[in-house]
């Protein structure tokens, strides 16, 4: 297994499962249900044909083999506006094949930074993950997921709550690649 895809897992297991960021995520996960790919693209037309790709697996794969599928992409985008500006390119191939109510991908990134936040809000965390990354989400199985659950508009709530409560040692040690060594000693 490559180093980039260890420090997905490694994040995807102590962040978003291990703080319940995604209610939902910790059933696939030990079902074994998500696949972790990593890509090595250099283009973004390149990257759209590895979606493309992963797009078509995923229509292709019943829902009992693959849930859902996270891209690391560690060799490109890493400027989060580049990034960002991306996602309409991946918006417009989930609209150009018909996956709309399909599939919706979701986005993380390390410099993650939601609309009206500085970037060094903690509310930001909740999204940033290792590289770069494309989350490849079932509609229908969110949509089910979304209707079991208690409180789904409470989740954004209360995970910026839990982002906030973070000391500075979890900081360090749930998110490595943000806060290295040097802002611990």
């Amino acid at each position: 297994m490559s180093k980039e895809i260890e420090a997905v897992r490694q994040w995807l297991n102590e962040v978003v499962i291990g703080l319940n960021l995604c209610p939902f995520a910790a059933w696939p996960e030990k079902h074994n249900q998500i696949r972790i790919t990593l890509t090595r693209d250099t283009t973004e037309e390149a990257l759209l044909e590895t979606l493309q790709s992963e797009l078509t697996l995923a229509s292709e794969t019943p829902v009992s083999e693959l849930e859902t599928t996270l891209i690391v992409i560690p060799d490109m985008l890493q400027d989060f506006d580049d990034y960002n500006e991306f996602l309409h390119h991946v918006d417009a191939l989930l609209r150009g094949f018909h996956w709309e109510g399909q599939f919706q991908v979701a986005s993380f990134h390390p410099d993650y930074r939601f609309a009206g936040t500085h970037p060094e809000d903690d509310e930001n965390l909740t999204n940033r993950s290792p590289f770069p990354l494309l989350h490849i989400i079932r509609e229908e199985s969110l949509e089910k997921a979304i209707a079991n659950y208690p409180d789904p508009d409470g989740i954004p709530d209360r995970n910026i709550a839990r982002m906030n409560e973070l000391t500075a040692e979890e900081k360090v040690n749930l998110f490595p690649y943000l806060f290295g060594k040097a802002e611990k000693d």
